[in-house]
């Protein structure tokens, strides 16, 4: 089917895909990963962009998928690395792990994931496929891993993704605008603000008859 004029948000949207059949993926905002500096720096700022996509995703009553990192004491959910480190992190219970504070995500469906694609060994997948989706709009961190890595992943898979440039922070911020880019020009993917994808809406706009 050809959504390039299917709706009435499709005159401004940067995605093909109608806006009913579109999900916010919120990626790990979590507090254990603003303990980094970089991240702790940008903290209000992405706080408030995430919150301004949230609100927009409930007034288009659109669905949310908050995926979060957890990990068990007994190794058995450890990245090679963490291994050879001998230095596990973000455990099952512990508080750090809980999403931000500032950020009401208790109307998500959570995914627990324990690699930064955030398809790995989950049920993300099944969760998009049951709710229709057909693009997905990107929120979170950190922009060079987990952001990056499932963003792929869902083209590979045949969705759509747009990424929220303010909404997206990295640990190393020299790496978020060039990955931002690289995604853009070798995806694809439409990179848009916070404001301009609350402009994408199936309301009426003030003055339409």
């Amino acid at each position: 089917m050809d959504h390039s004029t299917a709706g009435p948000h499709a005159d401004h949207a940067p995605w093909r895909a109608p806006l009913e059949r579109t999900a916010v993926l919120a990626i790990d905002l979590q507090e254990a990963f603003f303990e980094d500096a970089a991240l702790a720096a940008c903290r209000d700022a992405l706080v408030a962009r995430c919150r301004q996509v949230l609100r927009w995703a409930e007034a288009e009553r659109l669905p949310l998928v908050a995926v979060r990192t957890v990990h068990r004491r007994d190794r058995s959910t450890w990245t090679i690395t963490m291994r050879q480190d001998d230095q596990g992190f973000l455990f099952d219970g512990a508080p750090h792990t809980a999403s931000l504070a500032e950020l009401d995500l208790t109307s998500a469906i959570e995914v627990v994931k324990t690699r930064d694609d955030a398809f790995v060994e989950t049920g993300l997948a099944e969760v998009l496929s049951s709710l229709a989706v057909e693009a997905v709009v990107v929120v979170g961190v950190s922009t060079h891993t987990c952001v990056q890595l499932t963003a792929a992943h869902a083209f590979a898979a045949d969705l759509e993704v747009v990424l929220v440039r303010d909404a997206i922070a990295s640990h190393r911020p020299e790496l978020h605008e060039l990955v931002l880019d690289v995604l853009r020009d070798e995806y694809r993917f439409p990179v848009v603000s916070a404001d301009a994808l609350c402009r994408v809406t199936t309301r009426p706009t003030e003055g339409a008859r």
